[in-house]
């Protein structure tokens, strides 16, 4: 552009002024009044994916068997776990949402209509029945379309920016206490959106708003059914140390092999794309039928159970580190090489988040590098996480606070090990090549099935 010519720029947004207008304020009030059946609904999907995994791979084998779950007991539910995502993807609209072999997503155009229902559907079949995904994701998407479609029916002409501000909201309010605090929910939609500047205070108020409202009725839901907080919390926190030379220097040894890790799991998930795409039903329940026997195998072998290698991680997490003395160095390289191969495969076809498999990873990795010589466990545990997630979900802020808040008090002494192994794992991450470039087209040129859209 010459010099005088005219800017095409827009115009500069004026947050004092969009934040005076009766527009704004009238969202801010639909926000909070939002923020209740969004977050209520939010509960009861976690509510039913929880009875569901303790119906099948607790209480059912427990009427069956004297001693518990047999080792191949997930197999069958594994397959059925593929077939039922399958035939959701495959027929229903909407895909099932993003497909996570991509990284966390936030912000975008919500799931709305008849997309809505694939969405919630995929997801129940992907995390009840011990596929390797967390449920972030699914709840920023079903929270996000449930307010987009709430604005629809109120108002069909609405804004765009008015439709963006109350999704988000929406997505705000359904993973308000899912991460611990509100507070880390709302960071991780809004560095994964990578909102910034005055759109960041226009639309992280009404979030923060309807956050506070979903904590308060998760709190109260809880209270009133007894079926849980569903918030991620450790029961035994390791005693922090102050930070050492040693420790510094193992951190980045912890972030570059984070990211290695990390580089693994994304080339499984996305080498195995274009296999998915040739048959989406029959390749899914396959591979649930893997995920299965990797569990089994897991069980056979280091005598503790299959449901640490399945599911998202989020309920074995806080075990695995109050027993961590109960593993040795062997198994827990075993737990990191099946969870790392199951959370692979999960990613190339089923639907869920990527946040808690990648925490539970490292903490794994964490606990077996603790014995190190100038190591403890509790830097060790936030490294791990911290360098996992970092190298998983590319947002180094939220990496960060995902490690340190989950220590609690104590995640304060370690957070100067925790930032070098986030940066050095965010780094080394970028400087690998990027796996699966082609991934998202189907091997051979083969057409894609009805409803692989390229997710």
């Amino acid at each position: 552009m010459s010099i005088g010519a005219p800017s095409s720029s827009p115009p500069t947004l004026d947050p004092s002024t969009v934040i005076r207008s009766k527009q704004y304020l009238t969202a801010l009030l639909l926000a909070a009044i939002l923020g209740i059946p969004i977050s209520a609904a939010a509960y009861g999907f976690l509510a039913l994916t929880s009875k569901i995994q303790q119906a099948v791979f607790d209480d059912l084998p427990k009427q069956i068997f004297t001693g518990g779950a047999p080792a191949w007991w997930p197999v069958p539910w594994l397959v059925l776990c593929g077939l039922l995502t399958g035939l959701t993807i495959r027929y229903l609209p909407g895909n099932g949402g993003h497909s996570p072999a991509f990284g966390f997503k936030a912000g975008g155009s919500p799931p709305v209509d008849r997309d809505l229902p694939c969405v919630i559907l995929a997801a129940l079949t992907t995390l009840s029945l011990g596929a390797v995904l967390g449920p972030e994701a699914p709840l920023i998407a079903i929270g996000g379309g449930l307010a987009a479609l709430t604005v629809h029916l109120v108002k069909k002409d609405a804004p765009p920016m008015a439709l963006t501000i109350m999704a988000a909201a929406g997505s705000f309010a359904a993973i308000s206490t899912l991460l611990g605090s509100p507070v880390l929910g709302a960071f991780l939609i809004m560095e994964a959106a990578s909102v910034g500047g005055a759109t960041l205070s226009l639309v992280a108020l009404p979030g923060l708003l309807a956050s506070g409202v979903g904590a308060l009725v998760f709190v109260g839901l809880d209270n009133w059914t007894g079926l849980g907080s569903f918030s991620l919390a450790l029961t035994s926190v390791p005693p922090a140390v102050d930070p050492t030379v040693a420790t510094m220097a193992w951190a980045l040894v912890m972030g570059a092999a984070g990211a290695l890790l990390g580089w693994v799991i994304r080339w499984i998930g996305l080498s195995l794309r274009p296999v998915v795409h040739m048959n989406r039903v029959l390749v899914t329940a396959g591979l649930g039928l893997v995920i299965g026997l990797t569990a089994m195998a897991y069980q056979l072998i280091s005598d503790h159970s299959f449901t640490e290698v399945l599911f998202s991680g989020q309920d074995a997490l806080p075990s695995l580190v109050a027993n961590a003395a109960d593993y040795s160095v062997g198994v827990l390289i075993l737990l990191a090489a099946c969870k790392t191969f199951a959370y692979g495969l999960s990613l190339s076809a089923f639907r869920g988040g990527p946040v808690f498999p990648a925490m539970f990873t490292g903490a794994v990795l964490g606990i077996a590098a603790s014995g190190l010589p100038g190591m403890s466990l509790a830097p060790a545990i936030g490294m791990g996480i911290g360098a996992m997630c970092s190298a998983m979900l590319r947002l180094p802020m939220t990496s960060t606070l995902l490690a340190t808040l989950l220590l609690g008090a104590d995640g304060v002494k370690v957070t100067p090990q925790v930032v070098v192994a986030v940066a050095v794992a965010f780094v080394v991450t970028y400087m690998l090549p990027t796996p699966g470039k082609d991934a998202g087209a189907p091997a051979g040129g083969t057409p894609r099935s009805r409803g692989d859209t390229g997710e």
